[in-house]
Parts: structure tokens; C-alpha cells; sequence
């Protein structure tokens, strides 16, 4: 091996590049760094066991590019570099922020311990959850409310209840009684 093919080596061990492409299954990207293009490589995922995570990089998303002994072909891509193209979506400690490409946005403020969560126009939110939801503190609602079975305040039923004491006709009620 000569020194020109050994500072190759050493030059591939580490490298900046972009994303060229991205090919979803199987998960592999193109990098460009420099003049050079490199074959299908896996990204570095968050979590890829009994726990998963997916989230594929995007075209021009600032990346490194890691080839143990220097090549290229057997190299793994570490995602989440911010560029002059892509900034940081962010400006402060305690802020996780999560923005998608619609303009929906999550976010958790560890310092204000406040979570948000915007959507984009015509955007819907929909949580499934067998075992029941529980809402602790109060709850201020904009719009329509739908229910499908029955609302229950104080132990009064929206539907089953029953006022007494009124006749029918342009009557109006007392307030109810449990």
C-alpha cells in the first residue's frame, strides 16, 4: 500500500457530508462529501431493537460519515447535524422541540413544564387508548364536543337524567338534584 492509498484511509475514517438519497427499505442513504458519492449505507437510528425508532434523514441534512479503516463501502451515517441550510428549530436549555415538514411542531419546556403540540391547517390528532384516558386540572374546550355514549358531571348523566317537577310544555327547570 502505498501513501497516497493510506491517506485515502485516513481521510475516509471521518468525513462530513449531506444526504443525496434516501431509499426507505431497506433503510440505506447516499452521502455526498465532496467530489464523492458513496453506495447505500445505513443511518444511525435512535433505538432499532424491541424498541424502534423511525425518523429517515432528508435530502441535504448535514451528516458524518463514519468508515472504519477508511472505507467507504462499510460505512455508517450519524444523522442530525444542523447547517446553514437547516438550521437549529431552537433557542434555549430545557426545550425539546420536534418540527415536522407540514409546520406541525411538539414540543416539551422542562423549564416552563409546558408540553405543546400545533398542527397545521386541516391537521387532526386522534389517541386511542383501551384502558381509559385520565385528564388531572381544568379543561377549556374552543368548538364542538361529540360524544358518542353519555357525559357524566357530579354523578349526573347527561342522558339518563330526569328532572322532577316539571311539566311538559315551556316550563323550565330547577336546577338538577343527584
Amino acid at each position: 500500500m502505498n501513501i497516497a492509498d493510506l491517506a485515502r484511509l485516513i481521510e475516509n475514517i471521518v468525513r462530513l457530508g449531506t444526504i443525496a438519497e434516501v431509499q426507505m427499505q431497506p433503510p440505506r442513504v447516499k452521502v455526498k462529501s465532496g467530489t464523492l458519492t458513496t453506495t447505500w449505507l445505513p443511518w444511525l437510528a435512535l433505538r432499532a431493537g424491541a424498541d424502534r425508532e423511525w425518523d429517515p434523514p432528508t435530502i441535504g441534512e448535514q451528516v458524518v460519515l463514519l468508515s472504519p479503516s477508511g472505507h467507504l463501502a462499510q460505512g455508517l451515517v450519524l444523522t442530525g447535524l444542523f447547517s446553514d441550510l437547516i438550521p437549529a428549530n431552537g433557542e434555549r436549555a430545557g426545550l425539546h422541540r420536534r418540527t415536522y415538514r407540514d409546520g406541525a411542531v411538539i414540543e416539551y419546556d422542562s423549564i416552563a413544564h409546558r408540553l405543546l403540540a400545533i398542527l397545521p391547517a386541516g391537521g387532526t390528532a386522534e389517541l386511542q387508548a383501551p384502558g381509559g384516558i385520565s385528564i388531572l386540572g381544568d379543561v377549556d374546550i374552543t368548538g364542538l364536543v361529540t360524544v358518542s355514549n353519555d357525559v357524566i358531571a357530579a354523578g349526573i348523566s347527561l342522558v339518563n337524567h330526569r328532572t322532577k317537577g316539571v311539566m311538559p310544555g315551556s316550563g323550565i327547570s330547577q336546577e338538577p338534584t343527584p
